[in-house]
């Protein structure tokens, strides 16, 4: 592992407005700089009102603007909701003012429930295109030899880094074939974590962008001061998302201390098993957790998340995961 990130979903809590969760992201951007990580995503959902990046190019200004050298980007942009010229656009617009600091993350999925991807318009007509989509919006931010008339102005010549976002093989095989760093879901869907990766390392093709593979993967954390104390703050992500499985998607809740007395038993195995790619606990705890997810997937990268209903309790849980994997970091091999 050569570096670690953070990934942000702008969580709204019972007792906030949207307003305060942006403004607390742009906070924890800050945060996140000084602490040392690498990147900071934001990723797009949409219909969640727990969630306030639905607008995610506009969030991503917003962090960029409120931070000075952290990589702020999109983990991901779910492209069959949009025109591949307006994301190169739109991205191309936050590279010419942010310069050197803007990734850009594809995911093919719609970020929603079934209603709200008809209401974005694209998503059922352009799934099945994902990766001629890809293709296209990579040629508007390549250089312009004359390949069309179809201009991304910003975006045209920025050679902003593009990723692939996934949590099967389709991602990992896209990735691989295009030459293309790629990034799983493991956060909160594992399953297909390691063909995945097989996929992805053994079917890579070097391109203009990328010589050799470099996966990413992403690993729940919810870190205290002591075991008892991180899983307190982690029901609150348990009851959030055993509440969207069942269908009841609300604000980020307060945690409390035995979450079997308000979500059904199977809601909360669900819960487990799709949150299973994670650390919980002390500092020593989540240093031997960590320790087995690099150890066992060897990622080039670690992307962080957690929610958390209180804000000081969420700083302090990445200032402790940045403090164990600098520990943990390889030089990068050149």
């Amino acid at each position: 592992m050569q570096t670690f990130s953070l990934l942000d979903l702008a969580p709204v809590t019972e007792t906030e407005t949207p307003a305060q969760a942006l403004a607390n992201a742009a906070d924890l951007a800050r945060h996140a700089e000084r602490l040392g990580y690498h990147r900071y995503w934001l990723a797009e959902h949409h219909n969640m009102p727990g969630i306030a990046s639905a607008a995610t190019a506009v969030v991503i200004g917003h962090v960029a603007q409120a931070t000075s050298t952290i990589r702020v980007g999109a983990g991901g942009i779910m492209l069959p909701n949009h025109a591949p010229l307006v994301v190169a656009e739109q991205f191309g617009t936050l590279e010419a003012l942010h310069p050197g600091r803007i990734d850009l993350g594809l995911g093919r999925a719609p970020g929603t429930d079934g209603a709200t991807a008809q209401a974005l318009r694209r998503y059922h007509q352009s799934a099945d295109a994902f990766p001629q989509d890809v293709a296209e919006l990579i040629s508007y931010l390549d250089d312009d030899e004359g390949k069309g008339p179809v201009r991304a102005v910003p975006g045209m010549g920025s050679h902003l880094p593009v990723w692939i976002l996934g949590s099967s093989t389709f991602g990992a095989q896209l990735a691989a074939y295009l030459g293309l760093p790629y990034a799983f879901a493991s956060h909160f869907a594992p399953q297909m974590l390691e063909p995945a990766i097989q996929a992805y390392r053994e079917g890579f093709r070097p391109s203009e962008r990328l010589d050799k593979p470099y996966f990413m993967m992403a690993a729940g954390l919810h870190a205290a001061d002591t075991d008892e104390e991180a899983r307190y703050h982690r029901s609150s992500q348990i009851l959030s998302f055993a509440r969207l499985r069942t269908g009841t998607p609300g604000r980020l809740s307060r945690p409390v201390e035995n979450v079997a007395d308000h979500v059904p038993a199977s809601a909360i195995a669900g819960a487990e098993a799709a949150l299973s790619v994670s650390a919980t606990g002390s500092p020593d705890s989540v240093r031997r957790q960590l320790r087995e997810i690099i150890d066992r997937y060897q990622p080039d990268e670690l992307m962080l998340t957690g929610m958390m209903f209180d804000v000081d309790a969420r700083k302090r849980s990445f200032d402790i995961g940045a403090e164990v994997l600098s520990d943990m970091k390889t030089p990068a091999m050149t």
